[in-house]
């Protein structure tokens, strides 16, 4: 973008274009889910009438995870997207620097390259340096049985028996998808529910689907250490129980990739949590430097990040520039079924932070979904007591990461419930539920 409005660009990369989204995160882990997900919808495919049939005998069909296939092709994925990144960035002329940087001033960075040192001067500096994952000094991943998200890819074989610490997205992610695969997984909670923060009923759904499914959730339960058996794992928790499997995964958030870079000698203000702070155009506390991305702490979502990276542009080369707005931010949690979200939620409206009604529909009361056979989920939109403007919503259920797209554009234009519930939808269809919701809340008004 910044080359395109005629600045001369350089970027400076040490792990390879797209950073942890690209390569690590995002798109591995997305993919590893489109997997897992395709095996859940074949396994209860029986409801549909499938049936697999062996020739010559009476053998029954098994399917199965080939994990390597698997990782060997998310991994090609990942190296497909960060290369087109590259070639993208080529044509513009951006100048790619393969290193790792260092602030000596506001305008001055020291790069340390495979031939040597260069120091670059430049107008503006935007650091979007990411976060690795948070470890625990009585879990220390080995990268063979205690994993963390970046190390699973390694992993030629399915874990047997897999144990997630931590319950937030991340683990809830991983947890539904190696379900999915055939792991046997056990997920270790310190909260009262998954996905604390989220919308209560959408943790309600997805613990019901665990259940089912087979996933144990040790609720308030916290791991004090994990350990390497001669087969296995062993995960001991704060009450001394002590959770055995072949796998363990921590899942225990991330710090900022803030330490030893110069944000001190730059006059970069960071919080206690060594999160860069920024305000609502990028800016930092220092002039002419910006930030982007799980750095700055603000939402740990690529879709932030690219918004911030953005906004942050358009802000020091002149161009329109509108401050970002956490509660037009849509996101999702590609659980099985997925969870997504907009604006404001029901907490905000419940603690009385906004005065608005709630209208939810179950997916089971959606032609689509029956025919589906998807059972579990809802649609729920927000609006504001009065004026009758869509402020929020949820979406659990499949393809929820697409379905929350119309409300949140409902959110972003501040339309009224009755222009979403006027407006056509397919029949048969999965969105028919978020104008069936709307056309529901004309009525509170």
């Amino acid at each position: 973008m910044a080359a395109s409005l005629g600045a001369q660009v350089t970027i400076i990369e040490r792990a390879g274009l797209g950073g942890s989204a690209v390569l690590t995160d995002v798109v591995p882990s997305k993919t590893l889910i489109a997997t897992a997900d395709l095996m859940t919808r074949v396994a209860e495919a029986g409801e549909l009438g499938v049936k697999f049939d062996v020739d010559g005998g009476d053998f029954v069909p098994v399917m199965r995870a080939d994990l390597k296939h698997i990782n060997d092709r998310l991994l090609n994925l990942a190296r497909s997207q960060s290369k087109d990144i590259h070639d993208a960035l080529a044509s513009q002329n951006v100048r790619i620097l393969a290193g790792s940087g260092r602030l000596l001033d506001n305008h001055t960075i020291e790069v340390l390259t495979a031939e040597g040192t260069e120091t670059i001067e430049a107008d503006t500096i935007l650091l979007a340096v990411g976060a690795h994952p948070r470890e625990l000094a009585t879990a220390r991943p080995d990268g063979e049985r205690i994993l963390n998200w970046t190390q699973l890819y390694n992993l030629d074989e399915l874990p047997e028996e897999l144990i997630v610490v931590g319950s937030g997205v991340t683990g809830a992610e991983f947890a539904s998808a190696y379900n999915g695969l055939g792991s046997k997984v056990t997920l270790v909670s310190s909260r009262d529910r998954v996905l604390p923060g989220s919308d209560v009923d959408a943790a309600v759904v997805l613990e019901e689907v665990f259940e089912r499914r087979g996933v144990r959730v040790l609720s308030r339960s916290r791991a004090e250490s994990v350990e390497r058996t001669d087969d296995g794992v062993v995960v001991t928790l704060s009450d001394g129980t002590k959770v055995t499997g072949s796998h363990c995964l921590l899942c225990l958030g991330s710090i900022p990739n803030t330490d030893g870079i110069g944000l001190e000698e730059a006059g970069v203000a960071v919080s206690e949590s060594g999160h860069i702070k920024v305000d609502g155009v990028s800016r930092t506390s220092a002039p002419n430097i910006y930030a982007a991305g799980d750095c700055t702490g603000v939402l740990p979502l690529a879709s932030v990040a690219a918004m911030q990276g953005r906004i942050a542009v358009a802000h020091f080369m002149g161009d329109v520039v509108t401050p970002l707005k956490l509660h037009q931010v849509a996101s999702n949690i590609f659980t099985s079924p997925e969870i997504a979200n907009v604006g404001v939620s029901e907490a905000d409206i419940d603690s009385g932070k906004y005065q608005g009604d709630v209208v939810k529909l179950s997916m089971r009361s959606n032609a689509r979904a029956k025919m589906r056979s998807a059972r579990d989920g809802f649609v729920k939109i927000f609006a504001r007591k009065g004026s009758g403007t869509v402020i929020g919503g949820v979406v659990v259920g499949p393809n929820a990461s697409e379905l929350i797209f119309p409300i949140a554009i409902a959110v972003k234009q501040k339309l009224h419930v009755d222009d979403v519930a006027s407006t056509f939808t397919v029949y048969p269809s999965l969105t028919g539920s978020i104008s069936e919701a709307a056309r529901r809340l004309h009525v509170h008004m």
